[in-house]
């Protein structure tokens, strides 16, 4: 009877103890009553296929067991060797009450030699006070339907202006289905360059190689872009454009221009100050740094008030040197004057020099200032003319003879 008593007591506390682990376990969580979708699917239901390297939507939906503060939830997509997570605002719950999150997530991109692999979603709910940990959730990545990959684009680091820029480019069919008759084109906006569309073949997808899966899912191209001699130099972006019909990926990449000769038209002083009536002259250098000659066309902008001129209007440089052109600028009235001169090789224009005359006072007559001059000299000789005949002479003392 003992033994029997001993026993009942002994169940007693066991299912007491279990019933106050049960309440404290149950106390700990801020939710045991929870759901989760993923892109609108309920995550617990549903396997779940998402894209690789595209945004996902998770929405954590649950009740509170208990009231707490500064509440975040925390959610973490787990792959072999990349791992991206997402965190919500601090939050408040309150006890019995229903709450709703939402959390954007970036589905990593590891799939090397596979179409489609598991990922773990994992969310957790940490207040100041509690925490729960939610079940673990299996996603299926898959590879974009159609997705080309631009695995490199080489340039050199920097190339002078003038040369010709080569872009070496690798591309990768990271798609789930094959890419036929993809194309490439190579484009500079900055400065107006471009090469392609240039035809770089077919890509197949993974699943589809052969023991030489390297060449059948990657190619390798170059393409080329002539930098004009005119580009000044610094930093510039090509963007490099890869598409067929049924994708289209855009990458940028920079290079770097060099130019010894920040403008091909030198102008040694763009200033000039006259008197009314007179001509200024202003020296122009036309440089062509090119290994061809180069035509030059001098162009004055008119003006009303001024009279220019060019001592050459068309200019043929040769290869590797420099032609000197004489402007001339002549104002009838005292003023300042700003006027352009405009060099173009063929219809495209190279530079404009910017210039200025100042008209100052006014040019007297070289046979005026002459008539002036000898005047001048007429009166002073005058002058000294009168000073000497206004001098007596002095009178000579007469001695008579004298007899001893």
């Amino acid at each position: 009877m003992k033994t029997k008593n001993l026993l009942v007591s002994f169940c007693a506390v066991f299912f007491a103890l279990a019933l106050v682990a049960t309440v404290n376990v149950s106390a700990t969580q801020i939710t045991n009553d929870y759901a989760v979708t993923v892109e609108g699917l309920d995550a617990y239901s549903n396997y779940v296929s998402v894209v690789a390297g595209e945004d996902i939507t998770v929405k954590v939906y649950f009740t509170a067991n208990v009231s707490d503060t500064d509440v975040t939830i925390d959610a973490e997509l787990d792959g072999e060797k990349l791992k991206t997570s997402s965190q919500t605002e601090v939050f408040d719950v309150e006890a019995g009450k229903a709450y709703r999150q939402t959390l954007t997530l970036k589905v990593p991109f590891e799939l090397k030699d596979s179409i489609s692999d598991d990922l773990i979603l994992s969310i957790e709910l940490d207040g100041k006070e509690y925490k729960t940990v939610l079940n673990d959730i299996t996603l299926r990545v898959q590879r974009p339907s159609y997705n080309a990959v631009v695995k490199s684009i080489t340039v050199p680091s920097y190339i002078s202006a003038g040369e010709t820029l080569s872009v070496d480019i690798v591309l990768k069919n990271m798609g789930y289905n094959n890419l036929d008759d993809l194309y490439v084109t190579v484009r500079s906006t900055e400065l107006g360059l471009s090469q392609g569309p240039t035809w770089f073949g077919d890509l197949v997808k993974i699943e589809n190689c052969t023991d030489d899966c390297d060449k059948e899912d990657t190619v390798a191209g170059r393409l080329y872009l002539k930098v004009p001699y005119e580009v000044k130099a610094g930093a510039y972006s090509i963007d490099v454009i890869v598409y067929n019909d049924d994708t289209k990926t855009t990458q940028t990449k920079q290079f770097v221009v060099k130019n010894d000769y920040a403008s091909n038209v030198i102008v040694t002083s763009a200033q000039k100050t006259v008197a009314e009536g007179k001509a200024a002259e202003y020296k122009i250098l036309l440089v062509n740094p090119t290994n061809n000659v180069r035509v030059y066309t001098i162009i004055p902008e008119a003006s009303k008030d001024l009279t220019i001129t060019a001592d050459k209007t068309v200019v043929a440089v040769p290869a590797g040197s420099s032609v000197e052109v004489t402007i001339s600028a002549e104002a009838a009235k005292e003023g300042k004057y700003n006027f352009l001169v405009n060099v173009l090789t063929g219809e495209n224009q190279v530079s404009t020099a910017n210039l200025e005359l100042n008209v100052e006072g006014k040019t007297l007559n070289a046979t005026v200032v002459l008539t002036v001059i000898l005047a001048i000299i007429f009166l002073v000789l005058l002058v000294v003319l009168v000073v000497l005949l206004g001098k007596k002479p002095q009178k000579t003392e007469d001695f008579g003879e004298s007899y001893y």
